[in-house]
């Protein structure tokens, strides 16, 4: 081929390359940790991995993630970073700083606000905003990859009947953790949700025993998740103790004197620590 054309069809690749938007590379999601040992194995259990090493090689084993109670349903999470995060955000239980993002569910209105902070840059609803869509995140913020995996919710107000995928369970992947937060759950999870979850070091469960699901239904998903730290939190009614009765031997349980813990991988308890914050008490 002559120079002069050889010249021309590498301009013609690159000029088409440039006006493909739709191309594989930036169709790409980010690759997540948490689901890296198993894709699509139906009825894998995943256990936790406390002396695991990060996927990401970017981020080094050690790196503190602060979890801190807000109240109801809502956790700050802040990044080795400085990401901050707030979960269930419904504008009133804040942390001091404007987080960078909130995540909402749409069961109540005591888990989302239509009319957030105009600083947050991130507002990610659990719930699609299209008729019978399908919430899909995949967004990286600083060194936070957050994803979620959708589950039904019942109507609200004795209705009757469900409506599909109005939660999601988010799951934040930083400094190597996975943790996740499971919304307002209303039912058990399938193991299609278990294998797109993948592996839950932290998870954040509702324990109103009736309002999402009764303590023995959510003890299950608790069991089968096998995380290493499991914060209680939506406690309406009963005493967490309902919740926590469910567990043995297995488990240990302790009551904290204030709202926040820091974990990292190196120091995620080896055995599975149900996590009693002083605001859920």
């Amino acid at each position: 081929m002559k120079p002069q054309y050889l010249i021309l069809a590498i301009a013609c690749l690159a000029a088409l390359a440039a006006a493909s938007p739709s191309s594989a590379q930036e169709q790409r999601k980010p690759v997540s940790h948490c689901q890296a040992i198993a894709q699509n194995i139906p009825k894998v259990t995943f256990a936790s991995f406390s002396a695991a090493p990060p996927a990401t090689p970017a981020v080094s084993e050690g790196e503190d993630v602060k979890l801190a109670f807000l109240g109801h349903s809502t956790f700050e999470i802040e990044t080795p970073a400085g990401i901050i995060i707030a979960t269930d955000y419904n504008g009133w239980y804040r942390p001091v700083t404007t987080p960078d993002v909130v995540t909402m569910n749409k069961a109540h209105t005591t888990h989302f606000t239509l009319t957030p902070d105009p600083g947050i840059k991130h507002v990610l609803h659990g719930w699609s905003d299209v008729p019978d869509g399908k919430a899909d995140i995949s967004l990286v913020v600083g060194d936070a990859y957050i994803r979620n995996v959708t589950t039904d919710i019942r109507f609200s107000y004795g209705l009757g009947g469900s409506q599909q995928d109005g939660n999601s369970i988010f799951i934040f992947e930083v400094a190597g953790l996975c943790i996740g937060h499971l919304g307002h759950l209303h039912y058990e999870l399938t193991d299609t949700h278990y294998t797109e979850i993948g592996r839950l070091d932290v998870v954040m469960v509702p324990v109103d025993g009736g309002l999402t699901m009764g303590a023995d239904s959510m003890s299950r998903v608790i069991k089968r998740l096998r995380s290493s730290l499991i914060l209680p939190m939506h406690r309406r009614g009963p005493p967490v103790n309902a919740f926590v009765s469910m567990f043995g031997k297995d488990f240990d349980i302790a009551y904290a004197p204030d709202d926040s813990i820091t974990v990292s991988m190196r120091t995620l308890p080896k055995k599975p620590l149900i996590y009693v914050m002083k605001g859920v008490q």
